[in-house]
Parts: structure tokens; sequence; C-alpha cells
């Protein structure tokens, strides 16, 4: 694995201190302290890095090494293995409550320690932590280890709210804390290599942007599907459902990258000043025009249903899949449908974004398919346009193939971060690109929270039990052609396509 071609690892400033609340807990050991040694070890991270885990348990510093050190992935062999050793050693723990002064100053000591009267001391604080406790944990970073005369950057983790009344409720108890420009509200979505790449290959490519719009575009669709159902975590997902989970957030912000207009320039505030302005031209969500669904188990009984999940409340009416389709009322998308669609416990695991094109004009052609772009997010990124060509040899005939760029084989050479890792980085060199504004979480939440207070009135409607291991709700297909999209009525064409081997 190489960085791209002919450019050396970026040097971030010297002796940066960058503390995890929360360490002890899974998203720390998972995926925070992973990220920091992805960057250490592609040379993203400075050597004079210093970093420290705060958390309530009783932990020393081998401790919380040891619970790390399986979860660091080491892609280059044997020669990772000393750069996992010294990464582990710039690691330290702080025991201490989050609602007690005692265990910042505690904190605070050992960063001072570090440090050595630096000029402008620059810390970067991860609250990798459940939102019941970002205000609390905040309001003591500012009153005990705020930097005064130095940079400050800390970093909130979804879910930023629950609906748009408690969204508001903590903006006003964090902004008096800490300044907008010091605040990272991430969503490891905007981190992933193909949802950084929508700006580029829709504004660098004439091609694509030319075509990118009501007169040519018939329809959208947005999809989010895992295989796999609560597992045990019911209890948690019970008071969230796929709604809050995943499409007011994740793809949601995939969608205003995808039909935002042209920012004047890649600096941070020109990209978020278009997300904001294509998501307030949305119209309101139609809550007769949605499907909404609970998984059962499956069709041979070999998988449970959301209900046998013990965590779960008895006659829970849990949203584990829902489809809904937006209208953007402006000139670029007036009257084109956008339908985005999530679930678990479904037939397969992805992310995928298909845009379908209208049909070509009657006449030569009669009968033959829409050309439609798919953007693959996960699993194996990978961009492909399905169009329509002559069948090799005699015939006049046409076939569906594609033209396909797949990550893994055309970037074989180049490391590709991974989500946590790229965002980190962006938090590091103070990019705010790929981070929620508070506008733009006040005018996502006011799109959502009308549907949610519908959806979960006691008086609402009961989600549609739907098979384990299926695609979803039965009137999916009928749903997706009332909203126009045109399935394919040829079977022969498939992604990938398995490619004769040479002779």
């Amino acid at each position: 694995m190489s960085h791209s071609v002919g450019k050396s690892p970026i040097k971030f400033e010297k002796n940066t201190v960058i503390t995890v609340f929360g360490a002890s807990g899974d998203l720390s050991k998972k995926k925070t302290f992973p990220a920091l040694f992805g960057l250490y070890r592609e040379g993203y991270l400075d050597e004079s890095t210093k970093i420290f885990g705060y958390a309530r348990s009783k932990l020393d510093d081998e401790s919380l090494r040891s619970r790390i050190k399986p979860f660091l992935k080491k892609i280059h062999g044997d020669k990772d293995n000393e750069k996992v050793e010294k990464f582990l050693s710039k690691i330290s723990y702080v025991s201490g409550q989050y609602d007690s002064d005692e265990g910042y100053q505690s904190l605070k000591g050992e960063i001072e320690k570090f440090e050595k009267g630096a000029q402008q001391p620059h810390r970067v604080y991860y609250l990798a932590l459940p939102p019941s406790v970002f205000i609390t944990v905040a309001s003591r970073i500012k009153k005990n280890i705020y930097p005064e005369n130095g940079v400050c950057r800390i970093v909130v983790e979804k879910p930023f709210g629950h609906d748009l009344e408690s969204a508001r409720e903590l903006q006003e108890e964090l902004a008096p804390l800490f300044p907008e420009d010091e605040i990272f509200r991430i969503d490891h979505y905007l981190g992933k290599e193909m949802v950084k790449n929508l700006l580029v290959f829709r504004f660098g490519n004439t091609v694509f942007n030319a075509g990118w719009n009501r007169e040519n575009i018939k329809c959208i669709q947005l999809t989010f599907k895992e295989p796999f159902g609560t597992e045990g975590r019911g209890g948690y997902f019970d008071k969230i459902g796929i709604i809050r989970d995943v499409m007011q957030n994740h793809l949601l912000q995939i969608l205003t990258l995808l039909t935002m207009e042209r920012p004047v320039s890649f600096d941070p505030e020109s990209v978020r000043d278009e997300k904001v302005k294509v998501l307030k031209a949305f119209a309101p969500i139609n809550q007769k025009d949605i499907i909404i669904g609970q998984y059962g188990r499956s069709l041979d009984g070999t998988k449970p249903s959301y209900l046998d999940d013990e965590t779960v409340s008895e006659g829970s009416k849990c949203i584990t899949f829902a489809a809904l389709t937006f209208n953007i009322q402006n000139e670029r998308w007036d009257g084109v449908p956008i339908i985005m669609k999530a679930g678990k416990a479904l037939n397969e695991g992805k992310v995928e974004i298909r845009i379908q094109f209208k049909a070509v004009p009657s006449g030569v052609f009669n009968d033959i398919p829409n050309n439609e772009l798919v953007i693959r997010v996960q699993p194996d990124e990978a961009i492909y346009l399905k169009c329509n060509m002559k069948t090799p040899g005699f015939s006049n005939s046409t076939q569906i193939t594609d033209l396909d760029l797949t990550y893994a084989r055309r970037y074989q050479d180049f490391w590709i971060p991974e989500a946590y890792e790229s965002l980190i980085r962006d938090v590091l060199l103070d990019d705010h690109s790929n981070f929620v504004r508070d506008d733009e979480l006040e005018v996502s939440w006011a799109l959502f929270t009308p549907l949610l207070n519908y959806l979960e009135n006691p008086n609402g409607p009961a989600p549609e039990i739907y098979p384990y291991g299926t695609r979803g709700p039965s009137g999916l297909s009928k749903y997706l052609s009332k909203h126009g999209y045109i399935f394919e009525k040829r079977q022969d064409y498939q992604w990938p396509v398995t490619r004769p081997s040479k002779i």
C-alpha cells in the first residue's frame, strides 16, 4: 500500500495533545484509537503527538493499551509491529468522573507536564460518549482544561439530538462554551471515500455535471441495507429506529452532496453553505407517501423477529425499515422523485446511490433500457454506468453493459483511508468541510421531526412485518415504480460482470 503517487505525508503541528473521553468504551476501542493508529502508521500523525484516554473505569496505561491493541490494523505486515508499539507508548490513561472537577484537574496536570509551557497549546478533545453527558463533559473541559492562549477543537459524535427541540437545546447549551469554529460534529459517512468523491465527480466532469438535472434525470434512489437485525441491541435501537439511526443523518448528508449547487470554492464554509441552501429547498415529507416496516422471523424460521429480542419493549412499533420520497423545489430538481430507503435484516448489506436517466426518444430504439449511474459507497467502492451497446458480431440487437470504475481494481497501489481516519485528519487540519454545521443540523431536524412525531404518536400507523432476510415490505417494488423507477426488463445484466479469462 502507498500514498498517492508523488506526495509525501503531511506533517501536523508539533506536540498536539489528543484526549479521548469515553476511552474505555466500544466506540473508542473499535473506531477512535484504530483511526488514530491508521494516521500514525501512514505518517499522518506527528511523532510528537501525545494521546490521553479519559474515562470512569479504574484502569492504568497498560490496561487501556491492551484493550486497544487487538483492534489496530496492520496492513504492511511485520514492519507495522514496531509502529504498533510506538503508537501504544504514546497513550496514557487518566481515570475520573465526568461530572466533577477532580479528574479533569489530574488530566490538566498530565497535559501541561507534556506541553512543558508551550507558547500555543494545540489540543483536541474527542467525545466518544453518549449525548446524555455531552454538555456535562464539555462544560468541565471549558472550566478546567481549555487552552486560553492556544488551539482547541472539540469533536462530538452523533446523535446530535433526538428531534428538533432536543437538537436546539443541545446547541443552546454547547454554543456558550465553544464557538462554532471549535466544534466538529462528526458523521462518519462524510469521511467515506466515495462520499468525499461526490463533489469532484459531479463538478469536475462536464459530461456528468451537464446532465445532473431534471431535464435528464428521471429518478434517484439512495439505499442503505443491513443483512442483520439488532442482535441483542434492540433496547438501544428501540428508542431510535431506522429513521433517526441512518436517514436523518448519514443518508441525508449524502443526499445534500448529491443535490447541492457548485460551491464557489472548496473552502469549508462555501461547501456547507450550499448544503444548507439545498436543504431549505426540500418540500415537507409527505406522511401519507411512505413505507414503514419491522422485521419478523425469517421464512425458514432460523432468524428471530425484532420483537424476539429480549431487550425490545413488548409490542414495540419501532421502525426497522422505511422508504420515503423527497421533492426538492428548486430549478435543478423540481419534479425529480428522490427515494430514500433504509432497513435492517434485509437480503444483503450495501449503501449505494442509483441515478436513473430518462428514456431515449422513441424512434430508432424501442423499449431500450434507461441509462443508470450507480455509486456504491460500501462495500467494494465503485462507480459504474449502465449503458446500451450493440451486441458484438453480426447482430443489430443491443445489450446492457457498464463503464466500470471499481476501486479495488483501479487503485491497487493506493492507501484509501477509512472514514474515521479521514475525518480525524480533517480535525487536525482544522477543515470543517465534512462536518455538520449548527444551521444544517437545525434544517435537517426540521425536515424529519414532523414525520417522527406522526409515526411515534400512540395512534400512529403500525409498521408492516416483513420476513428477516428479504428485500423489505411487500409493497416496495410497487412504491418504487410509482415514483418513477424503471426496473430492468432484461434479466441478462449483472454487475460486476464475470469476464471471460484470456486465452
